[in-house]
């Protein structure tokens, strides 16, 4: 509030329009790891980190395993690694720096991210203290630059069912590792086709004939003096890619591969030198769970890098819209800025406002990460609830960042096409990311999955009275919406009051309840569907689960959704700035309100909005467009990305200057009274003449 003196002598206090605090927003998304982010934008922002465009794939890869050697030189990506071998055990540290990579180039991201966050982890966590010994510290060095070898051609995320064997010669007191047939070669398999000395493989555990699942094995597969596949490996360069080419992905095949019974990573289960399997985790498909829950890294860095992706394409979209000036709709001599323009405000700001619930989501996610992972909160339910939400976030994440790089490429004309600006480049690279480390609609259905299973344990112990209740509230509340009923009660209620209708939407508990009661009642009606596949032959269950797989998968996403809604919200408790909280609040209530606009026909199909408030909806969004639209730039900058990251030319203040020579051009050339004439102009005038005339002798 200010206090104005008025003109007649009186002190008023008026309401200023809010500000936003860039600095103190800023340091909210930098989060928890604060400190390990700067350093690690620090040194993303090194020119020798970059990524330059032009290379063909094999100087590309080249320059990006130079990077990898930088990145070692500067104790960037050793953080989650023991103490002992030279890392500080700081987990959730580690990833927020490396996500950050991203901005540097998605080649060297993913690249450290095979060889550390992949294959090292893998060694890390699947493996016992003499292995972390053995090979870790080769490993961090990049003495040994590995493979993480589990996806294989005929299975993909099917990892439960790969085909590779590994079977042991207790005569030899070794296993043998055989690729059976050409769909079980490992596919895309990062640092393989030319840098991988070694590679962890997940293959089949066959010990006295008995195939004990999937188990990780080191595997040596090239001679380190002539980079030559050692015998019985054998491989395939993948080539030219759509993106990340700096990264030599490639295929890996193994006959008759002998190595050490102790090169089986063994934590979660052992084969002595009798040829006897044992494991800590009796359960074959609780073990193989729990091995792949250890991987889950990976799954949360690629949410942390979409996110920073859309920040980085949202700042030089909305950069550019400020700037840039198009047609002259609203005054003869200036014409309009881009970002004024309603459409081009529905384009970039709720792609913004999701941007910013994708970031306050990762950062939950990554503290539940470094929960789990460093021990604080490991239990069971920890993990399960970490995989849960890292399948959820990572698909919405990685989407989200395809969908935002398109639409900022296009809200920016052809200057978005050109490479120097970063949109295709960075699309190209980060395309990939919705179906490695988990097909995203593969990781929807797991999310589906414990959705159900947490809908049927609210009911496990309960009485058929409860259950009685809960069948007749059911078909109650069905009835109820499908009559129509609801409707009308809402409609009578609205009628007269569109205000009233839109206050409803607005406020947060209303939008809670929307975001809410969808999924629920489409966990609800899905069980329902599925509760008595169980009792039916394996056919019958499968096909009937089969009918309603897309179901699932809309409320898994529903889910994801309502996740980052709430993420957001209880970020906007960390603000005490009131103008930033109010702004937020906005941009918040434009991403609610997004959702519940994005699935206005199941709210009005199940009579969970009437017809009357369904049609403020809009309305009231391109009003939060308005509000918003002068805080832009501030929302943006919020992000912390310098010149050094951005890196595009329409970004750097160039269409400023273009259009302020432009405008001084035309003001200069109006004042001196040498423009020409526009022909509209010109016809006006004779026109007026014309008339003037016929008046005069009429």
């Amino acid at each position: 509030m200010t206090d104005v003196l008025t003109s007649a002598g009186r002190l008023e206090t008026t309401i200023a329009d809010p500000a936003i605090d860039v600095a103190a927003l800023g340091e909210i998304l930098l989060g928890q790891w604060a400190d390990i982010r700067r350093q690690a934008r620090e040194l993303a922002g090194r020119s020798e980190m970059h990524k330059v465009e032009g290379l063909n794939h094999t100087e590309h890869r080249e320059r990006t395993f130079g990077q990898l050697k930088f990145l070692v030189e500067n104790k960037a990506v050793h953080r989650a690694f023991p103490a002992r071998t030279g890392g500080s055990d700081d987990h959730g540290g580690n990833v927020a720096g490396f996500e950050e990579l991203v901005t540097a180039d998605p080649s060297l991201q993913i690249k450290a991210g095979v060889q550390w966050g992949l294959f090292g982890s893998a060694v890390m966590h699947l493996g016992t203290a003499e292995h972390q010994d053995k090979w870790l510290p080769g490993i961090m060095s990049l003495e040994i630059p590995g493979c993480f070898a589990m996806t294989e051609i005929g299975h993909g995320s099917d990892v439960a069912s790969i085909a590779t064997t590994a079977t042991f010669d207790p005569a030899a007191d070794e296993f043998v590792i055989n690729t059976p047939f050409s769909a079980a070669w490992k596919e895309f398999i990062g640092n393989a086709a030319v840098d991988g000395l070694a590679a962890v493989v997940f293959a089949q555990l066959i010990t006295k004939g008995v195939n004990h699942g999937v188990h990780a094995f080191y595997v040596d597969l090239r001679d380190p003096a002539t980079k030559e596949f050692l015998p019985g490996v054998g491989g395939k360069d993948d080539g030219i890619k759509g993106g990340l080419n700096g990264i030599d992905n490639g295929r890996l095949h193994f006959s008759g591969v002998r190595i050490p019974r102790t090169n089986l990573l063994n934590r979660y289960g052992r084969v002595d030198a009798g040829g006897s399997y044992s494991s800590p985790i009796a359960s074959p498909g609780r073990r193989f769970f729990t091995m792949l829950g250890t991987l889950v890294q990976g799954r949360v860095s690629l949410d942390g890098a979409a996110v920073a992706a859309s920040k980085v394409a949202l700042k030089i979209a909305v950069q550019y819209a400020s700037e840039r000036r198009q047609f002259n709709s609203s005054s003869d001599t200036a014409e309009e800025c881009l970002l004024d323009y309603q459409r081009q405000q529905r384009r970039l700001l709720p792609r913004l406002a999701t941007t910013y619930a994708a970031s306050f989501a990762h950062e939950q996610l990554l503290a539940k990460f470094d929960g789990v992972f460093s021990g604080a909160n490991d239990t069971d339910a920890d993990r399960q609830d970490l995989e849960t939400l890292a399948a959820a976030l990572k698909s919405m994440s990685t989407w989200h960042a395809l969908d935002t790089l398109q639409e900022c490429r296009e809200a920016c004309g052809g200057a978005g096409f050109m490479i120097e600006n970063r949109f295709s480049s960075l699309r190209a690279d980060l395309d990939v990311y919705t179906t490695f480390e988990g097909d995203n609609t593969v990781l929807l259905q797991l999310v589906a999955k414990r959705l159900l299973t947490d809908y049927g344990k609210e009911f496990r112990n309960v009485d058929f009275g409860v259950l009685a209740r809960y069948a007749f509230n059911q078909a109650a509340d069905l009835t109820l919406h499908k009559t129509g009923l609801r409707q009308v009660a809402q409609f009578v209620a609205d009628t007269g009051s569109v205000q009233k209708s839109v206050l409803a939407l607005r406020d947060e508990d209303g939008q809670r309840a929307l975001l809410t009661d969808r999924i629920q009642t489409m966990v609800a009606e899905v069980a329902g569907s599925l509760k008595d596949a169980a009792k039916l032959p394996q056919p019958k269950a499968a096909g009937i689960f089969n009918q309603h797989q897309h179901e699932l998968i809309e409320a898994a996403q529903a889910h994801a959704e309502l996740l980052q809604w709430e993420a957001f919200t209880e970020g906007l408790g960390q603000i005490e700035d009131a103008g930033t909280k109010e702004v937020l609040t906005w941009l918040r209530d434009l991403f609610g309100l997004g959702l519940i606009d994005k699935h206005l026909s199941w709210y009005l199909m199940n009579g969970r909005i009437s017809m009357q408030r369904a049609r403020t909806v809009g309305g009231y969004l391109n009003r939060l467009l308005v509000k918003i639209r002068p805080h832009a730039l501030d929302l943006v900058d919020a992000f912390g990305y310098g010149p050094e990251h951005l890196r595009a030319t329409i970004a750097s203040g160039i269409e400023k200057s273009r259009q302020d020579e432009a405008a001084e051009y035309f003001r200069r050339q109006r004042a001196s009274g040498s423009a020409p004439m526009d022909e509209k102009v010109l016809l006006l005038k004779q026109k007026a003449a014309a008339k003037a005339t016929r008046y005069k002798y009429s």
